[in-house]
Order: C-alpha cells, then structure tokens, then sequence
C-alpha cells in the first residue's frame, strides 16, 4: 500500500476549499504515476494530477488535485476526515 493516511491539518483543509485538493502521506519510494493509480482505483475518481514534496521530518506528502465533475468535499467525508 503506497498510500498511509490522508492529512487533516488546517492547512490541508483550506487546499480542499480553495483548490479541490486533498493531501495524503505517502511511501517516500512512491511516483507520481504510482499515487494517482492506486488513489483512482481505491477511492473510484478522476485525478487531475498530483504534486509532491518531502518535509523536513521526512515524510512525503502528495498534493492530490481531482478533476471537475469530483469534489474534494465529498471525498474527504467518504474517508472519514469531515
């Protein structure tokens, strides 16, 4: 499993309004092509793309921007974090 939990920081919730974005942990060997797969297959949605970035304790995050007709919202109260 490529992916390890989704992050629900006050940061992270303000790309969900703003951005449609949703922010994930991840493995630190994983690809960008690798996260949106497994992410559309697990959650049954279109991904626009996916940015990411390592912090500074490590851990990498993935940035993950969905496509039009999907909102952010929704899928963040299918997971749990709304």
């Amino acid at each position: 499993m490529i992916i390890k939990y989704p992050l629900s920081t006050e940061q992270a919730l303000g790309k969900m309004d703003a951005e449609n974005k949703l922010v994930f942990i991840v493995e630190r060997r994983a690809t960008k092509p690798e996260i949106k797969k497994e992410l559309e297959e697990v959650l049954q949605v279109k991904i626009k793309n996916v940015n990411t970035l390592i912090d500074r304790s490590g851990n990498k995050k993935a940035y993950v921007r969905f496509a039009a007709p999907t909102r952010a919202i929704d899928v963040a109260t299918k997971l749990g974090l709304m």
